[in-house]
């Protein structure tokens, strides 16, 4: 079974994102913890919740991918800013052990000009000082495109992260297909060399979730701009590579391409529907 969705909002509830992706013929989504260019976040509601499972459990849905807000920055030069960081990591681990969600997905952050290796440590020290031995759920470090002081550009940062952490068996690797594309590593030309230098560097076991878009800027660019499948310079016999690979097709997918509506959505799932082969 193909696992694909895509990025929803949950300002009206997760019920209705839950309807809205079967509505387009999905079977997972995404969606950020909390106001995903600021901090605050919606309410608890179990009503909508314990509806949301109902409608998860009538159409086999996947458990959604719970991302962390853009602004949450792990690595930066400002303490007060790490601070808020963590307190925002202990109130989003929190509310995954009270929806029993299994992936959370992080940027790792910037480290603001104090230089990669201080980065990684602090990025490190902020996980360490919010995952206890008992968090149920996995914590996913996505690979960046590589623009400006960003951590997380290439495998051996994602490597050196995970080398600090206390409990590293609570933490995954989620790949961006636009930022891998971005970040120098040809997906378009040598999907399995990729794979291979993945396994070697962090281990394939590590990865756990896959973010599908195109990219509007051409190979190694460093630059992160999504496009449409098809519509950019990875094209659409890539993404059908990537979601029919043994080692990648029963990873859960989600489309983060840019659409003012579920239409473009819905014709991207279907296209990958049919040529998904099960």
């Amino acid at each position: 079974m193909l696992k694909i969705g895509c990025h929803l909002s949950i300002a009206k509830g997760l019920k209705k994102a839950g309807k809205d992706i079967v509505s387009i013929g999905g079977n997972t989504f995404q969606f950020f913890s909390r106001n995903p260019q600021g901090f605050k976040q919606k309410e608890y509601d179990e009503k909508d919740y314990l509806a949301y499972l109902k409608v998860a459990e009538d159409n086999n849905l996947v458990p959604p991918l719970v991302h962390a807000p853009y602004t949450l920055n792990c690595a930066s030069k400002d303490e007060r800013v790490r601070e808020l960081a963590k307190m925002i990591l202990e109130a989003d681990f929190k509310r995954m052990a009270l929806y029993n969600y299994p992936l959370y997905n992080l940027h790792p952050g910037a480290h603001t000009g104090q230089g990669v290796e201080v980065g990684v440590q602090l990025v490190a020290d902020s996980l360490n000082a919010t995952v206890s031995a008992d968090y149920k759920g996995t914590i996913l470090l996505e690979l960046m495109a590589g623009k400006g002081s960003d951590l997380g550009r290439n495998f051996g940062e994602i490597k050196a992260i995970l080398e600090r952490l206390n409990y590293p068996e609570k933490f995954g690797v989620c790949l961006d297909t636009c930022h891998v594309f971005a970040a120098g590593y040809d997906i378009v030309n040598d999907l399995d060399g990729v794979l291979a230098l993945l396994d070697k560097e962090i281990g394939l076991d590590k990865l756990k979730a896959l973010h599908l878009n195109d990219s509007k800027m051409p190979f190694a660019s460093y630059k992160d701009r999504h496009a449409a499948l098809g519509e950019g310079y990875i094209g659409l016999e890539t993404f059908y590579k990537i979601i029919n690979h043994p080692l990648l097709k029963d990873l859960p997918m989600y489309l983060e391409t840019p659409h003012d509506d579920l239409a473009g959505y819905a014709k991207e799932i279907c296209l990958l529907k049919e040529h998904y082969n099960a």
